[in-house]
């Protein structure tokens, strides 16, 4: 069975993440798309408009000198513009590991995506990782 195009299209965006391939990203990201970062740390908040949210993913790999990588594990669709991501994020920073499940909500409208709602499966040790 083919996957679906929108399932498709956030494999293709894990991938050029994981390439660090910012004009594959910024082309299937509308240019009003926002990424809403869960927390209350100096990396979390809201990121409008793809110069910001691009921005928030290079200061991921820079905040963790390049050890920062997501493993994409599930993709969920519902065939309405919503794609739901599970995936493995680990990295290093300042003696500091993390290694824990987390996802995002995305919206997908006119084949780009719009919007991007962050989640983790640990707050606590989130916080802790990047404070």
């Amino acid at each position: 069975m083919a996957e679906h195009a929108h399932a498709a299209l956030i494999r293709r965006g894990y991938e050029a993440f994981s390439r660090g391939d910012m004009d594959t990203l910024r082309a299937m990201m509308t240019t009003d798309c926002a990424h809403h970062v869960p927390g209350d740390h100096a990396l979390s908040g809201d990121f409008k408009g793809a110069d910001a949210v691009l921005g928030y993913y290079v200061q991921l790999a820079t905040e963790t000198n390049g050890t920062f990588r997501v493993e994409l594990q599930h993709l969920f669709v519902d065939g309405r513009g919503h794609v739901m991501s599970v995936h493995r994020a680990t990295g290093e920073r300042a003696g500091k590991t993390l290694d824990q499940v987390g996802g995002i909500v995305f919206r997908v409208v006119g084949e780009k995506i719009t919007d991007l709602d962050e989640c983790v499966e640990d707050m606590a040790a989130a916080e802790d990782f990047w404070a």
